[in-house]
């Protein structure tokens, strides 16, 4: 599954503002420099964020936008749906407003219902759930390390094991 460029874009305006926040208004202008995006794009996409209540606007020569909430109240699961509208793997699953997840055949007549409904009502529950559990707050911070796994240098492990072997044979004659 892939989204937009609106998402992307719109994550990345996102996350440029959250890393600034309470540094004042920042133009759209500062962000497409920064982030090496167009502006004409982001106007529209900042149109979007305002609408949705993501962000607040300023008019002037300080003006521009800021986070209208704390980047840690900021999920973004919300981010996404303002940009891209609701979340669903493939066009035929539908989420109604309490979450439940159907199948447009689950409203057909004389159709049985889709064997695929489980698989896509997961794929979308995941993605939902996990855009639900980071906040925008998450995406300023350093990534941390993952558990277990261990930094090689640069020639360590990095060539076929025959040649490894061949450089210590050739380390052991000289």
């Amino acid at each position: 599954m892939m989204f937009s460029t609106k998402a992307e874009y719109g994550v990345r305006v996102m996350a440029h503002l959250a890393a600034h926040e309470g540094g004042g208004p920042i133009s759209l202008a500062q962000i497409a420099e920064a982030e090496g995006l167009p502006l004409a794009y982001l106007e529209h996409l900042a149109a979007r964020l305002r609408r949705a209540e993501l962000v607040d606007s300023r008019r002037g020569a300080q003006g521009g936008y800021t986070l209208a909430r704390s980047a840690t109240d900021i999920t973004m699961a919300e981010v996404v749906r303002a940009l891209e509208g609701e979340i669903a793997p493939i066009e035929c699953i539908t989420a109604s407003a309490d979450g439940e997840v159907s199948c447009v055949r689950d409203r057909e007549a004389g159709h049985e219902p889709c064997p695929t409904k489980l698989l896509w009502t997961r794929v979308q529950g995941s993605i939902v759930r996990t855009l639900t559990d980071m906040t925008l707050a998450d995406l300023t911070r350093p990534a941390p390390r993952e558990a277990g796994r261990r930094t090689r240098s640069p020639n360590r492990g990095a060539a076929h094991p025959a040649e490894n072997a061949k450089q210590k044979a050739k380390a052991l004659t000289a």
